[in-house]
C-alpha cells in the first residue's frame, strides 16, 4: 500500500466507521423518546459533534504513526474504536442502558491509556485526543442519566 493511501487511511477510517455504524444504528435512536437529564444537548448536535471528533481521531492517529509504529499503542488506538463504534449499538439497537455505562467507562479507560502512549509519542497526537475524552466523559453521565431516569 502507497504511503499516501495508508495516509488517507489514518485519517478517514474512524470517520468511515463511524458513518457505517450510524447507518446500522440509525433506525433505532430512540433519544427523543427518552428521558433526559439536565444539560442534554438536542439530537442534532451528535453527529456534528462525531464527524468533528473521529476527523480529530483520525488526524492523532495520522500524526503519531508519520514517526511512530508502536505495536501496543496501534493496538490500544484500534481497539478503543471498536469500544467506540459498539457503545452505538449496545445502547440504541440492543438498549442495554446499564451495560453502555460499563462499555462507556471502558471507552474512557481505553482513551486515556492511549492518551498516556500518545504523550511519551507524539504531544499532538494527545492533545488532539483531550476532546475525545471530553465528549465520551458527557456521554458517560447522560448514559447514566438516561438509565436512572428510564
Amino acid at each position: 500500500m502507497s504511503d499516501r493511501v495508508k495516509n488517507l487511511f489514518y485519517l478517514f477510517f474512524p470517520i468511515i466507521i463511524g458513518s457505517i455504524v450510524g447507518l446500522i444504528t440509525n433506525n433505532f435512536i430512540d433519544y427523543n423518546s427518552l428521558n433526559q437529564p439536565p444539560l442534554s444537548p438536542p439530537s442534532i448536535t451528535f453527529p456534528i459533534v462525531w464527524s468533528i471528533l473521529y476527523l480529530l481521531i483520525g488526524l492523532s492517529y495520522y500524526l503519531y504513526r508519520r514517526n511512530n509504529n508502536d505495536k501496543q499503542t496501534n493496538f490500544i488506538y484500534y481497539l478503543q474504536l471498536v469500544i467506540n463504534y459498539f457503545w452505538s449499538i449496545f445502547f440504541f439497537v440492543f438498549k442495554w442502558r446499564f451495560f453502555s455505562i460499563i462499555w462507556l467507562l471502558l471507552l474512557v479507560v481505553s482513551i486515556i491509556i492511549l492518551m498516556i502512549k500518545y504523550y511519551r509519542q507524539s504531544k499532538i497526537s494527545f492533545y488532539l485526543l483531550i476532546p475525545y475524552l471530553i465528549w465520551c466523559l458527557f456521554a458517560t453521565y447522560l448514559n447514566i442519566g438516561v438509565y436512572v431516569l428510564n
